[in-house]
């Protein structure tokens, strides 16, 4: 039996967000956006999940307003998030802490958070450990953690450039693989 993908009879604010970010794949493609990923392929490549798949979460995500189409410069388009794709940082980065909590992965955690202005760790609470200040989505780069196994040549073009500190919501800078 195909599951509905609608909540028809509840009507609480949880269950329409369900609606817009709830299916398989969508929160990893809302999170690889965050990390800078714009290009299908890249999508795709880091993420393994099927184009279909991937066609279909685009089009919800662009279509609830939670990504943006837009030309990378020349002709192709890539997908960024909108402010109101932004507004979903804090459930991205309370569901990894969870998941650092409760399923580690072997050595600690595979990326840390650092705050752009003073280069401080992030708490978990997500306000700088050098300053204090609470540290927007924007403000925050990503380094490599413990847990984070060495660079492989196997490795698609995001997970390869994961390896190196990125501030997030800039286009990661891939220097190898996909292209369209």
């Amino acid at each position: 039996m195909t599951l509905p993908r609608d909540y028809q009879g509840q009507a609480c604010a949880l269950s329409r967000s369900l609606e817009v970010i709830g299916e398989r794949w969508t929160l990893l493609i809302v999170r690889d956006a965050f990390l800078g990923v714009r290009r299908f392929a890249d999508f795709v490549a880091h993420l393994g999940v099927p184009r279909a798949v991937l066609t279909d979460r685009l089009t919800g995500l662009t279509r609830a307003g939670v990504l943006a189409r837009v030309s990378d410069g020349g002709k192709r388009e890539v997908y960024v998030l909108t402010d109101k794709g932004i507004g979903l940082w804090p459930a991205v980065r309370a569901l990894t802490l969870w998941g650092e909590e409760h399923h580690p992965a072997p050595g600690g955690p595979r990326r840390a958070f650092r705050h752009a202005d003073d280069d401080a760790y992030v708490a978990p609470d997500g306000r700088c450990t050098g300053c204090g200040a609470p540290v927007e989505a924007a403000d925050l780069v990503l380094v490599p953690g413990p847990g984070l196994a060495p660079p492989s040549p196997d490795d698609d073009p995001v997970t390869a450039a994961l390896h190196r500190p990125h501030r997030l919501l800039r286009p990661l800078p891939l220097t190898k693989g996909p292209s369209t």
